[in-house]
């Protein structure tokens, strides 16, 4: 088959690999019909999320049609249509039964405290084959692949993979209520949903900075207050928009991107980043904090690696803020999703901006990492 494979820091390639086959009771294989690029495979390719081995597989969004279940895999059947939830979860384990499926004690072969598993990711991940590929193998799916309705799309299923959850969990995490302000960094397709979920959790008004036009014009559309943070500073402006008194919640939804470094070029996928860890906080970590009204929630969900050891704690002390973070239980969230979805409360598919051949993955991950106008989110069809 053909799927998109990491072969090195800005070399990935379209490769002919082996097919997928089960490797416990409770695999099933997918033939995907759909899979997507996210901001968090650029990580890898970049390099600024290190340890990726040569050969794997990238990608963590998928739809798909089963093809073959293992014998404990008692609730699909093939032919049955699913969603796949990005990280990768037993259900069974103390964690998952709390609903912190990010954390599950047994999804991940390095071990309890391991972290989270997922799919495309670096060593410490797993590491397990991604979804950019014609057919993939899903551990633990009985939990990890969710049946769809006839109703649902594809086009709406693959941002219900990953970034819709992400967005919905960054705004659980912030612990909005009716009446908040909410401040938004990042208008990437997380952060649209960030938005999307604001407005569904209560938020009164909603300030999405960003500095691509294209993004900030989503964001407005969807009724928040654009602010270019090349154009004026963004606490600044935050402050003066709210009388002075700051934002209640703010979600960090760019993570790394906002600290990234480059010698040389533009940090595309055919150049290594020059990131690297002790630069100090990120950008967007320090404008939350300081734009964060007394007593605020600051939600966190762009991506970090785990050499990133700086952070305004000073001033988070000082202002009493409440801080909150992680890794999207996608298992915990995306059946209320579906229902959303379905019943037509949300149309994720208004966030997808391009379809593209897996055989132009290569091509689509150039214009997305190079922010092209336009180029929101892509979904690949093998």
């Amino acid at each position: 088959m053909k799927a998109v494979v990491f072969h090195g820091v800005g070399d990935i390639r379209l490769d002919d690999v082996s097919d997928p086959v089960l490797q416990a009771p409770t695999d099933a294989l997918i033939e995907l019909t759909a899979s997507a690029i996210c901001g968090t495979d650029l990580h890898m390719v970049r390099g600024t999320m290190p340890g990726m081995r040569p050969g794997t597989i990238l990608g963590h969004e998928g739809v798909g049609v089963v093809t073959e279940v293992g014998q404990d895999v008692n609730n699909l059947r093939p032919g049955d249509r699913v969603v796949i939830p990005s990280t990768i979860a037993c259900g069974y384990c103390s964690y998952c039964r709390s609903g912190y499926h990010a954390q599950c004690d047994n999804a991940n072969p390095n071990g309890m405290r391991a972290g989270t598993a997922f799919f495309g990711g670096p060593q410490t991940s797993g590491p397990f084959h991604g979804l950019q590929a014609e057919y993939a193998r899903i551990p633990f799916a009985n939990i990890g692949a969710i049946k769809l309705p006839d109703e649902i799309s594809d086009d709406q299923a693959i941002l219900m993979s990953d970034i819709f959850p992400t967005g919905y969990f960054g705004a659980q995490l912030a612990a909005i209520r009716r009446g908040d302000t909410v401040v938004v960094f990042g208008c990437g397709p997380v952060g649209q949903f960030a938005i999307v979920s604001a407005h569904l959790l209560g938020a009164s008004r909603i300030l999405a900075v960003d500095h691509v036009p294209s993004r900030l014009e989503a964001a407005q559309a969807q009724g928040a207050e654009a602010i270019d943070f090349n154009r004026e500073d963004p606490v600044q402006a935050i402050l003066r928009l709210t009388g002075g008194i700051g934002a209640d919640r703010a979600i960090d939804a760019v993570g790394i991107d906002a600290q990234r470094r480059h010698a040389d070029g533009d940090g595309s996928t055919g150049q290594p980043s020059l990131w690297q860890p002790g630069d100090g906080p990120s950008e967007v970590l320090k404008w939350s904090v300081e734009a964060l009204a007394k007593a605020g929630t600051l939600s966190i969900i762009g991506v970090y690696p785990e050499a990133h050891e700086t952070f305004p704690i000073g001033k988070a002390m000082n202002k009493n803020l409440t801080l909150k973070m992680g890794n999207c239980n996608h298992r915990a969230i995306l059946p209320e999703l579906v229902d959303l979805v379905r019943a037509g409360v949300i149309d994720p598919a208004e966030v997808l901006t391009q379809t593209e051949p897996l055989t132009g993955a290569l091509q689509a991950y150039e214009a997305f990492d190079q922010r092209q106008p336009g180029w929101m989110k892509v979904k690949l069809e093998p």
